[in-house]
């Protein structure tokens, strides 16, 4: 069984800078893709990154330039590093993973994705 655990999240002020980890457990990620999704309050989920199995990474346009993926396979630990924080960056943050057959692919489709973790609260205000 794959479990997914996301932490990190914190009170940040807008231009300041957080790191999240997602720590996967059940499967290596040289096996998985691993998306990032976020839920700002009154809003619909969205996608925001993912990293495929073969460490190349997506980023909508929104937080491109700012959120940077990376991995430890030794940790089996996907890290989203956050920075220039917008108040429009405020949520909850979701890690999700799924075992894939070739290294290319990935997706921000939720319905794909079969591990989630409980997610973990990004608040940036000043």
């Amino acid at each position: 069984q794959v479990h997914v655990v996301e932490s990190g999240g914190g009170l940040v002020q807008p231009g300041g800078s957080l790191r999240l980890s997602c720590a996967v457990s059940g499967s290596s990620l040289d096996r998985n893709a691993i998306a990032w999704f976020r839920q700002a309050p009154g809003k619909e989920r969205e996608g925001v990154s993912y990293i495929r199995s073969d460490g190349s990474s997506y980023y909508v346009d929104s937080v491109k330039g700012r959120f940077a993926l990376s991995r430890d396979n030794a940790k089996n630990t996907v890290y989203l590093q956050m920075s220039s924080l917008k108040p429009d960056d405020t949520g909850i943050y979701y890690c999700a993973a799924r075992g894939v057959l070739y290294p290319g692919w990935g997706t921000l489709l939720e319905s794909e994705y079969y591990y989630w973790g409980q997610g973990t609260q990004v608040t940036v205000s000043s």
